[in-house]
């Protein structure tokens, strides 16, 4: 049977972390992964670059380009005002579509899937020392999930409560093409990256080091 199917299929099966928290390993196919990335070497050449933003005096080691709205701690404009003072790209139909998809598949919620539209994503660069402390994703106007995709190195993936950044949480591994949604009651779980695992992203996968993840989020705010 796993040569029919593949030991991966039951190492790693789908999962609800927690309340609203989806885990889907796999669901991009490497085919999507490469194309993906070669848009985002499109938008790191854009008119605002890749960046690590400041928070608190320092500067993050993961590096970010955003799409629809610019984030910076702790603000969206639709100009990258910390950084060039451009106006970020539009956010791309073919995202909406994709983050739809991905909703109505992780969560088995149809309608939420065909009435969610992301309008911002915040597509985030790990090289292999880059980390991500606990935080939550809370400078949105609205509390609609969030969809998350991983592309590259797999990385550790840390998964907490929404009351601080401590325990309890859950370790789990994100691999090339994996998808993790978390709305709901965990709309507002603490969350990081800890560890990158260098030399692990598959070939095929159109990328040759690093982690690129790509977070879709509504922002609600006007216009």
């Amino acid at each position: 049977m796993s040569m029919l199917f593949g030991d991966e299929l039951f190492e790693r099966p789908r999962r609800e972390l927690a309340p609203g928290a989806y885990w889907v390993p796999g669901w991009l196919t490497l085919e999507q992964q490469a194309w993906i990335v070669a848009r985002f070497r499109e938008w790191a050449d854009g008119p605002v670059p890749l960046r690590g933003a400041v928070v608190n005096g320092h500067e993050m080691s993961v590096k970010t380009v955003c799409l629809g709205w610019h984030w910076r701690p702790y603000q969206y404009t639709r100009e990258a005002v910390d950084v060039n003072g451009s106006r970020v790209l539009d956010f791309p139909d073919w995202m909406v579509r994709l983050g739809r998809r991905a909703l109505a598949e992780a969560t088995g919620d149809l309608p939420a899937g065909e009435t969610y539209t992301p309008d911002t994503a915040l597509v985030n660069y790990y090289d292999q020392q880059a980390r991500m402390g606990m935080h939550q994703d809370r400078d949105e106007a609205a509390l609609d999930p969030v969809v998350s995709l991983s592309i590259g190195d797999t990385c550790r993936f840390r998964f907490g409560n929404t009351e601080n950044r401590g325990r309890p949480y859950e370790d789990i591994d994100l691999a090339s093409g994996d998808l993790f949604v978390f709305g709901g009651p965990s709309r507002l779980a603490h969350h990081g990256i800890p560890k990158v695992y260098p030399g692990t992203a598959p070939d095929g996968c159109g990328l040759g080091r690093g982690r690129i993840n790509i977070t879709m989020r509504v922002t609600g705010l006007p216009g």
